[in-house]
C-alpha cells in the first residue's frame, strides 16, 4: 500500500516534471496568438488568410506530433529499466532519421496539396493568394518540426522537461520579432505580409530545434545519450515499427479530438456571426486552461513509463492515479473560474454585449466540459506510459465522433437547442472518453499488478 507521504512525493515529482512543459505549451500557444494579432493588424484579408492557413497546417502538425510522442514512453521504459545511455541514444537517433524522412514527405505533400485545397475554398482572390503564400512558407518547417518532436519526446522521457521549456520560451519572443520584421518590413526587411508570418513560424521552428540541440550538447543528463555524436544514424526497421505501433494510435487520438473541435466551429457558423465569435471566446479560454492537464498527461506518461520499465506495476498504477488526480484538481480550479467569474473572462476578449452574453453561457457549459477533458487527457497519458495506445484510440475516436458529434448534431439541429447543443455534444464526447479511458487504465494497471 502506498502511504500519503509517497503519494505527496509523487505529486511533487509529477508537478516538477509538468511545470516546464506547461510553460512550453503556453509559449507555443502564444506564438499562434501573436500570429493572429499581427495578421489582424495587417489587414482583414491577411487575418482570414492566416486563419485558413493555420487551420490547414494544424491537423498534419498534430498528427505528426502524436506519431513521435511515441518516443517518450519508449525512452521512459528504457530509463526505468536502467538501459545504457548509449542504447537510449541509439533509439532516439533512429527515431530522428525516421522523423527527417517523414518530415521531408510531409513538406512535399504540404507544398503539393495546399494549392489544390485552398483554391477550392471559395476565398476572395487576395485572401487566397495570402493563404497560399503562408502555407508555401510554413511548409519548409515540416522536417524541422518532425526532428524537434523526437528530441522533445526524448528529453521528456528522460525526465528533463526543462529542455522543452527552454525551446518554447526562447522561440516565443523571437517568433513575435520575426512576425514584426517580415510581415511589416521593418528594419529594412521586405514587407511580406502573411507569407512573412509563415516564414516567421519556419524560423521559429529552427530556433526551437537549436534550443534542443543546445540542451543535448551541453546538459549532462542529455549529453550522456550521445544523440548528437558525429556518426551517421542507421535506418532501423525495429525502431520504425515500434514508433508506428505506438505512435499511429496516438496520432489518430489527437487528430480525432482536434478535428472534432474544428468541425464544431464550422457547424457553429450555421448560427451566425455572434455565435461564432462567442464560441471562439469560450473555446480559446478553455484551450488555455487545458494546457495544464495536457502537460500533466505528458508528465504522467513519463512517470508511469519509468515505473513500468523498472518492473514496478504497483508504482506505475499509483503514479497514473496521482497524475489523473492532479488533472482533476486543475480542472476543478479552471471550472470554478468559468462558473464564478465568466464576465471577467469574457471582458478580456470582447466588449460586444451580444457576444459577451452568449460567451458567458458557453463558459457555464465549458466548466463541465473542462472536467471531462482533463480526466481524459491525464488517463490517456497514463495509458501511454503503459504503452497502451490501440484500445485508447478506438475508445476516443468512438467517443468523439459517434457519441460527441452525434449528440452535437442531434441536440443542435434536431432538438432545436442551437449553439448550446453543439457544446453539450462536446461535453458528451469528452465524458464518454474520460469514463472509457479511466476504466481502461484501472483495469489494465490492475491486471499488471495481479500478475506480479
Amino acid at each position: 500500500m502506498h502511504t500519503r507521504a509517497s503519494v505527496r512525493r509523487e505529486a511533487g515529482a509529477s508537478l516538477s516534471l509538468a511545470t516546464p512543459i506547461i510553460a512550453a505549451q503556453l509559449s507555443i500557444m502564444g506564438m499562434g496568438a501573436v500570429d493572429t494579432i499581427m495578421a489582424g493588424r495587417y489587414s482583414g484579408a491577411a487575418l482570414a488568410a492566416v486563419a485558413v492557413g493555420a487551420n490547414l497546417w494544424f491537423l498534419p502538425f498534430v498528427f505528426f506530433m502524436g506519431l513521435f510522442m511515441a518516443v517518450s514512453p519508449v525512452v521512459a521504459h528504457h530509463v526505468g529499466a536502467r538501459k545504457p545511455d548509449k542504447q537510449i541514444g541509439d533509439f532516439s537517433r533512429g527515431a530522428m532519421l525516421m522523423a527527417l524522412i517523414v518530415g521531408v514527405l510531409w513538406m512535399i505533400a504540404a507544398k503539393s496539396l495546399s494549392p489544390l485545397v485552398v483554391t477550392r475554398l471559395g476565398l476572395h482572390e487576395q485572401t487566397e493568394a495570402y493563404a497560399l503564400g503562408y502555407l508555401a512558407a510554413v511548409s519548409w518547417a515540416a522536417p524541422v518540426f518532425a526532428v524537434g518532436f523526437v528530441l522533445r519526446s526524448t528529453a521528456e522521457g528522460r525526465g528533463v522537461s526543462r529542455a522543452v521549456m527552454l525551446a518554447g520560451v526562447v522561440a516565443f519572443p523571437l517568433n513575435a520579432l520575426f512576425d514584426w520584421l517580415l510581415m511589416y518590413g521593418h528594419w529594412g526587411f521586405p514587407r511580406m505580409g502573411p507569407t512573412g508570418c509563415g516564414v516567421a513560424t519556419a524560423l521559429s521552428s529552427v530556433v526551437m530545434l537549436a534550443a534542443y540541440l543546445f540542451a543535448f550538447a551541453r546538459w549532462r543528463s542529455l549529453r550522456s545519450l550521445q544523440v548528437l555524436r558525429l556518426e551517421p544514424a542507421r535506418f532501423n526497421g525495429a525502431i520504425v515499427r515500434e514508433i508506428l505501433r505506438l505512435g499511429l494510435p496516438i496520432a489518430f487520438i489527437l487528430s480525432a479530438e482536434a478535428s472534432l473541435f474544428q468541425v464544431s466551429a464550422l457547424l457553429m457558423a450555421r448560427f451566425g456571426e455572434i455565435a461564432v465569435a462567442a464560441h471562439q471566446v469560450a473555446i480559446n479560454f478553455a484551450a488555455v486552461c487545458f494546457m495544464v492537464p495536457m502537460s500533466l498527461g505528458m508528465a504522467t506518461t513519463v512517470r508511469v513509463g519509468q515505473a513500468a520499465g523498472a518492473g514496478e506495476p504497483r508504482e506505475a498504477r499509483m503514479r497514473g492515479f496521482v497524475g489523473i488526480g492532479l488533472g482533476l484538481s486543475s480542472a476543478l480550479l479552471s471550472a470554478a473560474i468559468m462558473l464564478f467569474f465568466p464576465a471577467v473572462v469574457v471582458a478580456i476578449y470582447t466588449d460586444v454585449p451580444e457576444v459577451a452574453d452568449m460567451a458567458i453561457r458557453f463558459l457555464g457549459i465549458a466548466a463541465v466540459f473542462q472536467v471531462f477533458d482533463c480526466l481524459q487527457a491525464t488517463a490517456n497519458g497514463a495509458l501511454r506510459g503503459l504503452k497502451d495506445t490501440r484500445v485508447p484510440m478506438l475508445l476516443t475516436v468512438a467517443a468523439y465522433w459517434l457519441i460527441g458529434m452525434g449528440v452535437a448534431i442531434g441536440t443542435a439541429f434536431w432538438a432545436g437547442m442551437g449553439p448550446m447543443g453543439l457544446w453539450w455534444g462536446l461535453v458528451a464526447g469528452l465524458a464518454a472518453a474520460a469514463v472509457g479511458l479511466n476504466l481502461r487504465f484501472a483495469r489494465r494497471s490492475g491486471r499488471l499488478v495481479a500478475t506480479t
